[in-house]
């Protein structure tokens, strides 16, 4: 018969005592264009400036614009939701971009989804509202420069003259042939964010960098 004392004693210590796994660093989806987006950035003399805002909150919200949901999620978050088509309200950090009669993208900075979500849902009380997080949907790229608009304009189907799309505009569109919430912000020499699905940000990245050669020394 086998001596089980003997068995139980030589097996790794490490079986009984593992030793514990360090938590992973979320990476984001354009981490490894960062250098390329850097250096288009550098050797464009100025005319331009590409990188990547990653981890940005993004709640997408969806209620009666008529209704008391609307009326006090307002003064609970500091920002009126914009009624306006293709507009965009901003107070400090957080932004509210009007996707439809019914529904906002509500982008903030990283981390903060649950407050907001918490606020939203305190505030709508018995009535119906919807807030789910999208933040991993997507990522944010920001295009400033004084050619980030010639730059857009070789993919996207707008007219992003400023008379047509000036600070404070927003639009469901296309860039690239690439679905994107295109945002032209609202401060000074701001330039624009492009909202990207995380699956195709490293196709759109490429695309920008390929449009932006002319612009590059």
């Amino acid at each position: 018969m086998a001596d089980t004392t003997t068995l139980s004693a030589a097996r790794p210590s490490s079986l009984s005592s593992p030793s514990p796994v360090s938590a992973l660093s979320p990476v984001s989806p354009l981490a490894h264009t960062a250098g390329r987006l850097a250096a288009a950035t550098r050797t464009s003399g100025g005319a331009i400036r590409l990188a990547e805002l990653p981890f940005l909150t993004q709640l997408d919200v969806r209620l009666d614009s008529k209704g008391a949901a609307a009326d006090a999620i307002g003064p609970a978050l500091d920002l009126p939701l914009p009624l306006a088509p293709n507009t965009v309200v901003r107070a400090g950090e957080l932004v509210a971009l009007w996707l439809g009669p019914d529904e906002w993208l509500l982008v903030g900075p990283p981390g903060s989804e649950r407050d907001l979500e918490t606020r939203i849902r305190e505030a709508a009380g018995d009535e119906p509202v919807s807030v789910v997080d999208v933040s991993a949907q997507r990522t944010t790229l920001l295009v400033t420069g004084p050619r980030a608009r010639d730059l857009l304009a070789h993919g996207c189907p707008l007219d992003l003259h400023p008379r047509a799309f000036g600070p404070g505009r927003c639009a469901q569109t296309t860039l690239g042939r690439t679905q994107i919430v295109l945002v032209a912000r609202d401060e000074p020499r701001a330039g624009f964010w492009v909202l990207v699905r995380s699956s195709f940000a490293g196709y759109l990245t490429d695309w920008l960098l390929d449009a932006a050669t002319e612009y590059v020394g």
